[in-house]
Order: structure tokens, then sequence, then C-alpha cells
């Protein structure tokens, strides 16, 4: 099983805690000598077997007998092999006879040639031969060919046979190694291995590895992906003390500091270390103050969040149209409707893309917090400032156009959807049914139907249940019946308000047995009995004349905790009365009151 570091993290990393102050913290001792990793256990650390399939990579490779023995085989004749697009297959052979037969010693430019030929071509037993030969010389690849050679193969999930180059490249004075390790850090954040990178990291301090601000940041970044800011900010003390060239990454570590503080609720601090960074004549981005507002947005201190969103936009720094999501939530939230127009103009003057969330977030809250007309005034603004609405705004200003009566506004939204490809809304169809449904256009809300299906957006209990009461109100039972058992062959489960909705429309054709039939059913399936279900059922045995059964009816609507309005308590009496069932209305009298509807 290929090695691999993904080992948990030592205790040593969890124990330090640094102040939070950035001017004042303590220096960092990431480990002492006895805790330092070993390196067999560091480099034998548990591979994932999804990563690797086997180590057979790594074995020695048998050679050819090769008929080129008899003339000197040189640096420059291996590289022109590589140069040549129809040679460069027999390079590594040549290499390899040479270093067998001649005692050939490569240099780094050879070398180099040969890592880059075989990377490209992703040949990784050759690329397994070079590295165990590597052990045996004194010159290694340019750096930036070592660099290379790590990306691949965390690219390629060949971490064993990076380790092993890792091996040779840590005795070898110069830059190569810390280079290399660098880039072995920024692939396992890549590829959100961050424990990986804290152990490479740790793994150079054992070695004695020098560590530059690539590798800081690196682990920093790490760090502040796993939610750790106390490390990060002891990262960020030993990077100043080291005295880095500040035109080496300096920003980007500042803003993983800045992001750590932010992400941890330390907003001031967060703040005060971006003014640190600016004394230092350092230029902030557009993250930094993204995760600054994004902070103070959370901690709902409006003026700050206005201050630094001013300052950002001054600078061109606004660009993430999540925070103008954010901010424009909060400016929902605390009512100031108003501003969340203005957001959206200074998006469309700061070239930002105002997405369909941000136009719904709009319309959605002026329809919260205003009401219905003053969203459709809002999605108007919106439409006149240049935004192109999309499948969820369009959506809810059909349905709030549906919920004012404004019908014709509502075709005329719905025809603009279908034109601008939205055909497949499952809202926008059962919104526009209801509508017909409402109005008793049974012959629009069927072929709407119809046409849906035919999109391939398949009908949903919602829909279902309007033209089920559409039908019902027409007292087209054949309908309602027909409707039921595509319910039934499309397997959706009807719900209390298609029940309702099927017994009120046979009790209103008269057939009283099928409304006891569908009433039954709907019980044995765990339906409890409201206000308006109980109005119709008592119509429903009142006209079967079948009183001992509407006590039993009753008492079962008790015992579920529904309560009587005036209304169906009147019925219930005048009922009784007319059939001279005084014992009954005197039952009805001492066992039932009433609530007043408020509607």
């Amino acid at each position: 099983m290929m090695a691999v570091w993904t080992s948990p993290l030592p205790k040593s990393l969890t124990k330090i805690q640094p102040s939070v102050s950035i001017l004042y913290t303590p220096s960092l001792t990431l480990l002492s000598k006895k805790q330092r990793i070993p390196l067999n256990h560091f480099f034998n650390a548990c591979s994932s077997p999804l990563l690797e399939n086997s180590p057979t990579d790594l074995q020695p490779i048998s050679l050819k007998q090769s008929p080129v023995t008899d003339f000197i085989i040189s640096n420059k004749l291996i590289r022109s092999l590589c140069e040549d697009p129809q040679t460069e297959t027999l390079a590594l052979e040549y290499y390899k006879k040479a270093r067998e037969k001649q005692n050939l010693v490569p240099n780094s430019k050879t070398l180099t040639t040969l890592f880059t030929k075989l990377l490209k071509s992703k040949q990784w037993v050759s690329l397994a031969y070079l590295i165990e030969d590597l052990k045996s010389l004194d010159v290694i690849p340019f750096n930036s060919t070592c660099s290379k050679l790590v990306m691949a193969c965390i690219k390629g999930k060949k971490f064993k046979l990076m380790e092993s180059f890792l091996r040779v490249l840590e005795t070898r004075e110069g830059d190569a190694a810390t280079s290399a390790f660098s880039s072995a850090m920024r692939g396992y954040n890549k590829l959100h291995m961050y424990n990986s990178t804290i152990l490479v990291f740790n793994y150079m301090r054992d070695a004695s590895q020098p560590l530059d601000s690539e590798c800081h940041r690196s682990m920093m970044e790490a760090c502040n992906a796993i939610g750790n800011t106390n490390m990060v900010l002891s990262l960020f003390h030993e990077y100043k003390c080291s005295k880095f060239d500040p035109n080496n990454g300096a920003t980007e570590i500042y803003t993983v500091v800045c992001d750590s503080l932010a992400k941890g609720g330390k907003a001031v601090e967060a703040l005060r270390c971006m003014r640190e960074m600016e004394k230092e004549g350092l230029n902030c981005n557009s993250s930094i103050y993204s995760s600054l507002i994004s902070s103070f947005i959370a901690k709902k201190e409006v003026i700050m969040v206005e201050d630094l969103y001013n300052e950002a936009l001054e600078k061109g720094m606004m660009k993430d149209p999540d925070i103008f999501l954010k901010l424009i939530l909060m400016y929902v939230e605390i009512g100031l409707m108003e501003k969340t127009i203005t957001v959206v103009k200074e998006m469309n003057d700061a070239g930002v893309r105002v997405s369909d969330c941000i136009s719904c977030a709009v319309v959605n809250g002026f329809a919260k917090k205003r009401g219905l007309k003053p969203s459709i005034r809002a999605y108007n603004q919106l439409i006149s400032v240049g935004c192109e609405p999309g499948q969820v705004t369009y959506s809810s200003i059909l349905n709030i156009c549906c919920r004012l009566g404004y019908y014709q506004k509502a075709e005329l939204i719905f025809s603009e959807m279908i034109e601008k490809g939205f055909d497949k809304c499952l809202i926008a169809y059962s919104n526009m049914i209801s509508m017909y449904g409402k109005n008793g256009r049974a012959s629009e809300a069927m072929k709407l139907l119809a046409k849906m299906k035919q999109k391939g957006c398949q009908p949903n209990v919602y829909v279902y249940n309007s033209l089920l009461d559409m039908h019902g109100r027409l007292m087209k039972v054949r309908q309602v019946e027909k409707l039921w058992k595509e319910m039934q062959r499309r397997k959706i489960k009807p719900d209390k308000i298609s029940y309702t909705s099927a017994i009120s429309a046979y009790s209103r054709v008269g057939e009283l047995d099928e409304c006891m039939r569908l009433y039954k059913e709907y019980k044995s399936s765990g339906g409890k009995v409201d206000r308006v279900l109980a109005g119709i059922m008592v119509g429903v045995y009142s006209r079967n004349s079948r009183y001992d059964e509407l006590i039993e009816f009753l008492r079962e609507v008790k015992q579920e905790g529904t309560e009587l309005d005036r209304r169906l308590y009147d019925s219930v009496m005048n009922r009784f009365n007319d059939a001279e069932l005084r014992v009954h209305a005197r039952w009805l009298q001492n066992n039932f009151g009433f609530t007043e509807d408020k509607t």
C-alpha cells in the first residue's frame, strides 16, 4: 500500500494557544525534539487505496539488450534524442546503457530534459527509474522541474513516487528541496488534503529544511481551511519575525490571516489586520473586503458594513456577487428595502452581473416587508435597470400576480418565461393552473396540464389539487374521477386537500356513497378532520339521514381536538331541529361549544 501524508494531526498542533492579538503574539514552537515525527513513521503513514492501486510503478526495470554499445553516449546526445520526436523514445534506453556500461554522469540539464519528456507522456515507471538513479548521483534536475514533478505526481495520485523523490531532495543543498516541498503542500491544498499539508510542513521542520514564505502561506491556508485560527496567527507571527521579502506573497498571507479572523468571528481584529497591511504599503484585494464585510454582516453592524462596502466600491474591489446578496439580505432583514434597489444599481455600475437569486431576494423581500403590490413595483424597477429575471424570479412574481388577481399580467409573465426557455418550471405551471381553476377556465387548465406533460414536467399533488377543486366546483365528477385515477397511476399520494376536493365534488352532485367511501379511505390512511372537511361530511350524513353516524362522527372530531366554528355548529343544530331530534340537539349543546371565526 503506497504511503501518503494522511495520518492524524499530531497533538502538538492542537496544544498551541497563541494570543489573538496580532501585534503581541508569542513566538511559535510547533514541535519540540521529543514531539517531532520520526522519518520512518512519516514515510510509512497509511495511504488511501483509492489513490494508488499498487506499488508496481516503483519496481526496477528490466533492460532489454541494446545494439548500441560500441560508441560513447554523451549528455548532449541524450538531449538531442529527446528533442527529436522520432527518437525521443530511445533517449531513456541510451541513458540506461550509458549509466550501466560507460558510467555516464548526467548533468542537471540532461536530467531536466529527460524528466520533462517523461512527465509530458506520463511514463511513471520510467520516472521511478530516474528517481531511483538520482540516489547515486550528486546532481538533480533544475528547481522548476522538481516542482513540476511533485505537482504532476499529486495530480496523478502517485504519492509514493512523490515521496521517493522528496527523500532524494532532502539531503541535497540548494533551494530544490524547499521548492519541491512547497509544491507538495500547494498540491495537497488543491485536493483539500489539508492534514497532509500540515504533516509535510512539520516534516520539513523535523528534517531542518528551510521554510520560505510560500511554505508558510500553504500551511496557513490549510489551518484556515480546518478552522484553526490560533494556528494561523502563530504562523503569521513567525512569518513577520522571519523578515521575508514583503514583495514575495505578503499580500496573499495577509489575505489568509484576515479571512481566518473574519471566519472566526473576530471582525474587529480582521479589520485591524487589514489596516496594518495598508501601513506596510501593501494593497488590499477584493477577497479581504469580502471577508470583512461578511463578518460584519453576520454581526449586524450596519454602519461598519456600509463604510467598508463604500470603501471597496470606490477602490473597485466589490466583485463578489455573494457579498452583494448578503448585503441585500441584511437590508431585507432590517427593513431597509429601498437600499436593496440601490445595491442592485451599484452592481450594474460595477459590472457585476445581477443573478436570478439576487433579483428574487429583492422581490420576495418587498413582498415580505412591504406587501404584494410593492413587490411588483420593485420587480418593475429591476427590469428598468437592466436586470434579467431567471426562473426563480419569474416564478415568484407570477405567484404574486396570481395572489393579487392580476391574471392578465400573470399570463404575460408566463408567456415570457416560456419564450426564454423556462418551460419546465413546476411552480409556474402550478400557479397558472391554480389561477385558471379559480376562474373556472377548465379548458385552459387542462391544455396547460397537457403542455407541461409534453415538456417533460411531471405534475405534482398541488397541480392535481387545483384541478380537482376546479372540476368539483363545476360539478364535473367524471373529470374528478379521471384525475383521481391518473394520480393513482402516477403513484402520486393524495393529501387532505385532495380528499376534501374530491369529497366536496361528489357531495355537490349527490353521490353520497362515493363521499363515504373516500372519507373512510382517508381515515384509514391516518388522515385527520379539519373544519372544512367536517362541514362537508355533516352535509353528507344529514342528506342520508344518518344521524346516529353523524353523532359518532362528531365524537371523533372532538377526540381529534377539532373545534366547531359558529357556522358549522348552527348547521348541525339546525339539522337536528329540522329532524325533530331533540335528544341529539341536547347532546350537541352539552358536548360542543363553538369558536368565533375571525375571518
